[in-house]
């Protein structure tokens, strides 16, 4: 161990407990390196008692500051302000953001609240959570259209069912007015209109769809509309040793292209709305309906997307796919419609550790195709069922980040 390096990072860690925050960049590179110059645990430790700040697990905390230990090479990004300097895209009297910092103080610390680092699991939902979803609809719908409607390559093989099905989103998008059971229409046509593509060639099609440009912003393309509010959110809690899960209604394979390079997730933590995978090789009958049971993969095969639709994940499904995939009630939740109620419900109620669930409200018409009474509806819901209420238009200082603009 370098003695220099210990001795930089003890005087930078004094330097902040003495409020002189320059040096902090260099420490936290230092604290986290896994070259021979970096500090094991031990002096890790030993440096951040003797500069007079407090270890919780493998963290030091002081003052704003948080140094995560790790023995693998992080980027600067690991460093996350805490206490009342973290979340800075957020306004400074905002309740929410306040709320969930508080919330974080109370289970990282020992006490009657204290929550493990492996029980610390937040869900997210994506379209309207973290994504833009009025651009000018959820993101697979939208595609959906582009697919069935535009797509050269595509839409003179569109059959009339899936035409309906797309005009139907068209009108939604146009009247703001949503016929019973589209949902599950359009997760049916989805399967069908993707079918047959290799997974390689299916995460390409989706890649080149989000490098649109958004159709209702300046600045944009598709797949960067993206809440850099709520992006903060999610460094915030792993920081905080969180392990964050994507629960959308969205085509899980779709998520998982849409959020590569924006969240820092693995795949498996992504979950989603399900269709059938199956082997090119496999004999199909009834338009590319396949038989699972009745195949062996060989090594010759590809993966492929069959057009079996098997779960739409809204609901109580976001409830049921969270026992079934991750195992354990999460403590924190992240929503912004109807869709989401049965996640927040199930994360607050019978909780073993303190739990919360926020809501997103869609308040903002000058920076964001926001909907000032969906938002009012959701505020509502949230004083009768105890979630927290996040106002676009007054608890966000950005919402798409500097040069966008709303057209």
């Amino acid at each position: 161990m370098n003695r220099s390096i210990h001795l930089y990072m003890l005087l930078c860690i004094c330097m902040v407990g003495l409020g002189i925050t320059a040096c902090a960049h260099n420490a936290n590179n230092h604290a986290q390196s896994s070259s021979p110059i970096g500090l094991d645990s031990e002096h890790f430790e030993s440096a951040c008692v003797s500069g007079g700040c407090q270890m919780n697990g493998s963290q030091c905390i002081c003052k704003d500051i948080v140094w995560q230990f790790s023995d693998t090479a992080h980027s600067s990004d690991s460093q996350v302000l805490v206490g009342e300097n973290a979340l800075s895209l957020w306004t400074d009297n905002s309740a929410a953001k306040q709320e969930l910092i508080d919330y974080i103080s109370d289970i990282t610390k020992e006490g009657a609240d204290y929550i493990p680092p492996k029980d610390r699991i937040a869900v997210f939902d994506l379209d309207g959570t973290l994504l833009c979803e009025t651009d000018p609809n959820y993101l697979d719908y939208n595609i959906y259209v582009y697919r069935v409607l535009e797509d050269p390559d595509y839409r003179e093989r569109a059959t009339q069912q899936q035409i309906d099905v797309a005009n139907q989103i068209v009108q939604v998008n146009e009247t703001g007015k949503v016929p019973d059971g589209l949902d599950v229409a359009h997760q049916i046509a989805y399967m069908e209109v993707f079918a047959g593509m290799t997974l390689p060639e299916y995460n390409h099609y989706v890649q080149t769809f989000l490098s649109q440009p958004a159709p209702g912003y300046a600045g944009m393309k598709r797949g960067e509309a993206y809440y850099k509010p709520m992006l903060e959110v999610i460094k915030y809690l792993q920081a905080n040793q969180f392990t964050v899960y994507i629960v959308s209604g969205t085509d899980r394979l779709q998520v998982r292209v849409a959020v590569a390079g924006y969240i820092d997730i693995p795949n498996h933590q992504v979950i989603g709305s399900d269709g059938s995978i199956v082997a090119k090789g496999q004999d199909k009958t009834d338009n590319l309906t396949y038989d699972n049971l009745k195949y062996v993969y060989k090594s010759d095969d590809e993966l492929i997307r069959g057009n079996a639709f098997i779960v739409k994940n809204l609901k109580m499904n976001k409830v049921a796919v969270i026992a079934q995939e991750i195992g354990r009630q999460p403590v924190l939740s992240f929503g912004n419609s109807t869709g989401d109620a049965s996640m927040a419900q199930y994360v607050i109620s019978h909780n073993p550790y303190k739990s919360k669930a926020f809501m997103i409200l869609a308040d903002d018409t000058e920076r964001e195709n926001g909907n000032p009474q969906k938002a009012e509806k959701m505020k509502q819901l949230c004083e009768t069922n105890g979630w927290i209420p996040v106002s676009m238009k007054n608890d966000w200082k950005t919402i798409f980040g500097d040069g966008v603009t709303k057209k």
